[in-house]
């Protein structure tokens, strides 16, 4: 069994945990200008009012590049990273769940026949993206209404600072306005995982099964790689439903099935997809550096440890 680890090294469950979390926060720093780009692609076209979203209707966005380069224009390139604290907060209790975790839910459900089928890993998918969900999903309000808003003069902007954002929420929306979104958050969230982790899972495991490549960087690229296409395209219309309902304004929706319904009464099945190519580019990329970064972090970790075991 081959699972998210090195084939040849042995590793912990807490070498895993802190190296999918230190991994998901490098992909981050370096991919978060696309998730901007998404986001803000995702919304537009769903207030009335500018101050409902933060975005004012006289800016458009049309593209990822085009995005990007609207909001460096018209706002700064820092705003690129709005929200990044939150992201990486985020990305350390979040990753470090669902991809940390992932061998280890995959072992306890496979029993002690080790039978690690399609099943199995979809089980084991869909518990750690729910778990991680359920403990991280502050942090993802957060990052995505820092990301909505817009740093222009004359707007006014709903948050200041992460810690100011946590607070704010919880005292005007109460302390389920924490959790706001958390039901598409966890749909998004176990088809993300099964789609991410299971397809990267199988397809290194049949490149080393074949012995196409070995366990090293180019079989890592291509599992990422073709992780990354699969969780876009079928995450995209659950994730444009959760980042639209979590940023909206209290009462702008009843639900999150309201929310997807009005968007298919208002924009047609289109807008389901709206930011899929920053979507594409963010997550495909985010996989690449994400799972090369931890298969690398979990080698490294356990050559120190087992030297340090060795010289106790």
């Amino acid at each position: 069994m081959v699972g998210l680890q090195p084939s040849s090294i042995p590793v912990t469950p807490g070498v895993q945990i802190l190296s999918a979390g230190t991994a998901a926060c490098f992909a981050d720093l370096i991919t978060f200008p696309l998730d901007t780009s998404k986001v803000r692609l995702q919304i537009q076209g769903e207030a009335t009012r500018s101050s409902e979203v933060g975005v004012p209707k006289s800016i458009k966005y049309r593209g990822v590049w085009g995005t990007i380069g609207t909001i460096v224009r018209t706002e700064g390139p820092r705003s690129l990273y709005n929200g990044l604290v939150a992201g990486l907060q985020r990305q350390m209790i979040f990753a470090s769940i669902r991809i940390g975790l992932y061998d280890s839910v995959k072992q306890l459900y496979a029993g002690q026949d080790c039978n690690t089928g399609m099943v199995v890993r979809l089980l084991a998918g869909c518990t750690t993206g729910a778990l991680a969900v359920l403990v991280a999903q502050p942090t993802d309000v957060v990052k995505v209404r820092f990301q909505a808003q817009v740093n222009l003069r004359g707007v006014t902007k709903r948050y200041h600072g992460t810690l100011q954002a946590y607070k704010s929420i919880a005292r005007e929306e109460g302390f389920r306005g924490l959790w706001k979104g958390t039901f598409p958050n966890i749909a998004r969230n176990a088809i993300v995982n099964c789609s991410e982790l299971v397809t990267y899972d199988i397809i290194k495991e049949a490149i080393l099964r074949e012995n196409l490549l070995t366990d090293n960087f180019p079989c890592h690229f291509l599992s990422a790689f073709g992780a990354g296409f699969c969780a876009t395209v079928a995450a995209s219309p659950v994730d444009v439903v959760k980042t639209r309902y979590m940023n909206s304004a209290p009462g702008h929706y009843k639900s999150a099935l309201n929310c997807a319904w009005k968007m298919l009464s208002n924009e047609g099945p289109t807008a389901f997809y709206k930011g899929f190519l920053p979507s594409y580019l963010r997550l495909g990329s985010w996989n690449v550096i994400m799972f090369v970064t931890y298969e690398q972090l979990q080698r490294a970790m356990m050559i120190v440890k087992q030297s340090y075991d060795r010289a106790a």
